[in-house]
């Protein structure tokens, strides 16, 4: 019975890589001491250390050291970076209007806005209140803010200070640029500033304190 060359080859080379295997392949025997792997529990370590710092009291105090930090992290955020007085008079318009991305529809599917659309969201709502831009820490700023506008007129967004400190002074509400998304969005480096809405577009406007005005 004749193999097919393909097997034949095969065999052949399956002979040499046995012969090659069993030529290289040698016991030499131990040429060096040899200590047994050792793979310690590392659950069972982590539970050791942390029991270890649970008697020493050291968890306690991190878990109140962690404590105080959130509680000065929520009463007294990070300011925002790169906000400074005024010192000039400057305005410019804000363009709220966006490009859509994709087809945007109702609950029904009924079309609302198509991909590649201009839409101004100033078109459907109105911006009732003022976003007035503050340092917190400046009582300057506080008192032009606090005394030219109710709460039901604006709100009072603070750059830097404790916006909780000032609610509980004054018995009204105050915001804070978390990490300056808005003052980015809109532009404004300076304070104090107001956005307000004017027709299809906001207007932004940083504006100097009179000197009369520091008490």
């Amino acid at each position: 019975m004749k193999f097919p060359a393909a097997r034949i080859l095969a065999s052949s080379l399956l002979v040499a890589l046995g012969a090659t295997a069993s030529t290289h392949a040698r016991d030499y025997g131990t040429q060096a001491q040899a200590f047994p792997v050792i793979e310690p529990d590392l659950l069972a370590t982590i539970e050791a250390r942390l029991a270890k710092l649970q008697s020493s009291g050291q968890i306690d105090a991190l878990n109140q050291q962690f404590a105080r930090r959130v509680e000065q992290s929520v009463r007294r955020p990070k300011p925002v970076f790169g906000i400074t007085p005024a010192t000039r008079e400057r305005s410019w318009q804000f363009d709220p209007a966006m490009v859509v991305e994709r087809d945007i529809r109702d609950q029904k599917g009924n079309l609302i806005a198509a991909a590649g659309q201009r839409v101004n969201p100033l078109d459907f709502v109105t911006v009732r209140q003022a976003l007035v831009f503050v340092d917190g820490d400046d009582a300057r700023q506080m008192a032009w803010a606090t005394g030219r506008w109710k709460a039901m007129d604006a709100k009072i967004i603070l750059v830097a200070g404790s916006p909780i400190d000032e609610m509980t002074n004054r018995k009204r509400r105050f915001y804070f640029d978390q990490n300056g998304v808005l003052t980015e969005r809109f532009g404004i480096r300076h304070t104090p500033a107001v956005v307000s809405q004017a027709g299809k577009v906001m207007r932004v406007s940083e504006h100097v304190l009179p000197r009369a005005e520091a008490r």
